[in-house]
């Protein structure tokens, strides 16, 4: 209408989960958008919505980080091990003690109240992570079991302050220059997981593509984060579903909800339940099935982070491409793993909020 002033919109910084697909990762990160063509590909995924680098943007301006961070990039480019350290801690100091734009804040609680307000895994989605050629996995921080709108964004903030860790800004600079990281962040409703692991559509040590190897321990997956169990190591055929082989371990801890307050908590598991197999003979068909649909729909091999809930319900939680095996890398690429166990220490990382 003539006369009539006219104002830009407000930015949309979220978007549901199955709404995105590979061609938004510019915008949403590789976790967030690999979510979203899961739920694409009908595969079981909790629900969720993820947010922007724009609002990772509005933050650092609103703030006046950029300055601040740029200063001390310069001085770690310049310095030893302990300058960058102390860069990275600088950083994220600043970072944490930043408050979230109030838009920011009421479009994530918007969002979160859309969801029902639930319990949620709050998960760094960095721009340019988790495809063929790296994964910053185990480097950018995940929050677990986060209840209520001020929490998640305490949660995200978090997330986008280690995006400055020492680890990431060193992996940031050997495979991508000394660009500016762009940070998205995923915030899904969590599974009450009875058990919870890790499976590689081939085997990650030897990248025999005809079976899959599944890791496998009781409760969420931070105990074996921790390097506090030794998870289950299964490997089964793709085709016949058969266990080739297995190995159980004694799960003497496991983590669940804390209670009403949020987070999570270790608990000791009964004595009769340590050396159980944490999966049975369906459960590895099922988590088989899901194994080759991933596969199928991203067109090659994938490590991939599921849990079982309490009703028996199998969700993925996470899919990232495989990114080296024992039998074929170059040298660019990380290190062959030693074993199924080593990649997944070294994809999910320890200690800290949970995997990255």
């Amino acid at each position: 209408m003539t006369g009539v002033p006219t104002h830009p919109p407000a930015p949309d910084h979220t978007r549901p989960l199955d709404g995105l697909r590979a061609a938004d990762a510019p915008r949403f990160g590789g976790k967030s958008t690999s979510l979203g063509e899961l739920l694409a590909a009908r595969i079981p995924v909790p629900p969720g919505f993820a947010l922007s680098t724009s609002a990772f943007h509005a933050f650092l301006t609103a703030g006046g980080l950029e300055p601040r961070i740029g200063e001390a990039i310069t001085r770690m480019r310049a310095g030893d091990v302990g300058t960058v350290q102390a860069a990275a801690d600088a950083i994220r100091d600043a970072v944490c003690a930043t408050a979230v734009p109030e838009a920011v804040r009421a479009e994530i609680a918007d969002r979160y109240a859309e969801l029902g307000e639930p319990p949620v895994a709050v998960r760094s989605s960095a721009v340019g992570e988790d495809s063929a050629a790296a994964t910053f996995a185990g480097q950018q921080e995940s929050y677990l079991w986060v209840r209520g709108a001020d929490a998640v964004c305490d949660a995200v903030r978090a997330c986008w302050a280690s995006t400055y860790s020492a680890p990431a800004m060193t992996y940031r600079a050997r495979l991508a220059g000394h660009g500016a990281p762009e940070m998205g962040v995923a915030i899904q409703r969590m599974v009450d997981a009875t058990v919870s692991g890790v499976m590689f559509t081939c085997n990650p040590v030897s990248g025999d593509p005809s079976v899959i190897a599944v890791n496998a321990s009781w409760g969420l997956g931070l105990a074996v984060v921790a390097g506090e169990v030794t998870p289950d190591e299964y490997l089964v055929s793709r085709v016949t579903r058969e266990v080739v082989r297995q190995t159980i371990s004694a799960k003497h801890v496991e983590y669940r909800p804390a209670g009403d307050g949020g987070g999570t908590v270790a608990v000791p598991v009964a004595e009769e339940r340590r050396s159980e197999p944490s999966l049975g003979e369906e459960q590895l068909a099922g988590l088989v099935d899901v194994a080759r649909l991933v596969q199928r729909h991203f067109g090659g091999h994938q490590d991939v982070e599921w849990a079982i809930a309490p009703d028996g319900t199998l969700f993925v939680v996470q899919s990232r491409p495989v990114t080296a095996t024992g039998a074929r890398r170059d040298a660019s690429a990380e290190p062959a793993p030693a074993s199924a166990l080593s990649l997944v220490m070294s994809r999910f990382g320890a200690g800290g909020g949970g995997a990255g």
